[in-house]
């Protein structure tokens, strides 16, 4: 074989070397870079995870909310509507009541002849 085949096959062979080397170091860059990706996968999944729960609370949340906000609606209408009876009922006994003061009376006389209905009368109709 001649010397510059030689030299020839050397250089090929250190060219080859230099590559494989190249190729390798890439692999470990590509590899770290990789494990580093799921890292940030991982933590992405883990937050978005935390966002639809606290997002689940709010929203079961809020139906509670507006479930107490009818209760106390509804509670509320039934205490005016009692208060309203109770007043009739209150005006009424002083309107028979003779030691009730006079004026009292009159009041009380006045609206029990008020034809126009209460509001209590009025959902009751």
């Amino acid at each position: 074989m001649c010397w510059k085949a030689v030299v020839a096959l050397l250089a090929r062979n250190m060219r080859t070397r230099k590559r494989q080397v190249q190729a390798e170091r890439i692999r470990e860059e590509v590899d770290h870079e990789s494990q580093r990706l799921q890292k940030r996968e991982a933590l992405a999944d883990e937050a978005d995870a935390r966002a639809r729960a606290a997002q689940a609370e709010a929203e079961v949340k809020a139906a509670e909310a507006a479930r107490l906000q009818d209760t106390a609606a509804s509670h509320r209408e039934k205490t005016n509507v009692t208060r309203e009876e109770l007043d009739a009922r209150r005006e009424e006994a002083d309107a028979l009541d003779p030691r009730t003061p006079k004026d009292d009376r009159r009041a009380a006389e006045d609206v029990q002849q008020d034809p126009t209905p209460t509001a209590a009368e009025q959902r009751r109709s």
